[in-house]
């Protein structure tokens, strides 16, 4: 037998204690591997916001908040001045509503815009087709679809009115994706809004500065209306998840104490099982530095063992509660990446040398003689 061999087969010789051991510290890491994916998951949506040619600025009432659905009001005359402000190269008026509970989504928000500048959302049309202006008709993004059970044909109540749903739409917003899309006409006559507007999406021209252009708007009409960027969307949007950061942080560092400490544990014992046999290692020429290696290698070995059923673990687990919670209306999308495999494998490396110096050095200092003579 190898000298590798024998150190990828020793750890499991007590497989309870192994399996105990890898067990512990792989919820640990399956934890980190969730949080990780979903983190990702909003942060790609973000990115894909950005570059996928949707509006650039977002104006809301002074006061309001951009992401609010049931923020201040606006006049829909909003929607045509502000195409006066230089660098402006289009507008959307929208206005946000929720109604009550549809399906099992209790509060869908539905947001009406004139059918012909749903592309300032990002909104493509994957299945069916766009609604037209003035009607009951609605479409439903990819996310919410499957959730309200409803595909093109289907009737769904909103508001208290019957609507048709004509298409499905894709926007590359996890956000966006989770949103239905009628008529503005008819969701402001449903709402009792009438020439009334939530917010208006501002696209400016290619090489315009979006920051200068929303001061030039919050300029031009300072007591009523402010104004937030794309940028500065992306930057609340990472702002709010510092707290699943802070969180994955602080679980890597438990992960990191607790698994050390198990690790200690579960090596220590081996070796006080193994005394003779680290004896008898010896008395045959085995270096203190060989039996060092070779303990701090089955620690090791334990530890990325465990980072392989943690990565696993957190994989599906965050696949399958996002699917169980999908009753509610979950929207994220978690994104499996190699920067998440690789932290997991260096959580485990360092839980595996922390726990397994002390045990291995331990093991290395044993005097042969005293080591034979253990019983």
């Amino acid at each position: 037998m190898s000298f590798l061999s024998l150190i990828v087969k020793n750890p499991f010789r007590n497989r309870t204690r192994a399996v105990l051991a890898i067990l512990g510290i792989s919820i640990g890491i399956a934890t980190i591997v969730a949080l990780g994916m979903i983190t990702d998951g909003l942060t790609s949506s973000t990115q894909t916001t950005l570059s996928n040619g949707t509006a650039e600025i977002t104006v809301t009432a002074k006061g309001s908040n951009a992401f609010s659905a049931t923020g201040g009001t606006l006049s829909e005359s909003y929607a045509t001045s502000l195409l006066n402000i230089t660098g402006v190269n289009g507008t959307a008026g929208i206005l946000r509503g929720i109604t009550p509970a549809a399906g099992t989504v209790n509060g869908l928000e539905v947001n009406g815009i004139n059918s012909s500048q749903t592309n300032l959302e990002g909104i493509s049309i994957t299945n069916g087709t766009n609604f037209v202006d003035g009607t009951n008709q609605v479409i439903l993004g990819k996310s919410i679809a499957p959730i309200l059970n409803k595909s093109v044909g289907s009737t769904i109540s909103l508001f208290g009115k019957e609507f048709t749903v004509v298409g499905i739409y894709d926007s590359g917003n996890i956000v966006t994706d989770s949103l239905a899309f009628t008529s503005l006409t008819t969701l402001q006559n449903l709402t009792n809004a009438q020439g009334k507007l939530t917010i208006v999406a501002v696209k400016i021209d290619s090489n315009a500065n979006a920051t200068q252009i929303a001061n030039a708007i919050t300029n031009a009409y300072p007591t009523e209306l402010d104004t937030t960027t794309a940028t500065q969307q992306a930057n609340l949007m990472d702002k709010s998840m510092s707290g699943i950061n802070t969180a994955s942080a602080a679980i890597s560092v438990l992960a990191i104490v607790i698994g050390g400490i198990g690790i200690i544990n579960v090596m220590i014992m081996s070796v006080f099982e193994r005394t003779r046999e680290i004896g008898v290692l010896k008395a045959v020429g085995w270096k203190s530095s060989d039996i060092l290696i070779m303990i701090l290698g089955e620690s090791i070995i334990l530890t990325l063992v465990a980072a392989v059923v943690g990565i696993l673990l957190g994989y599906i687990g965050s696949e399958g509660l996002l699917a169980f919670f999908s009753s509610t209306g979950s929207v994220i999308k978690p994104v499996f990446s190699l920067d998440i495999v690789i932290r997991a494998f260096v959580i485990a490396l360092v839980v595996g040398i922390i726990g397994g110096i002390y045990p291995a050095y331990r093991a290395s200092r044993l005097p042969p003689t005293e080591a034979l003579r253990y019983e």
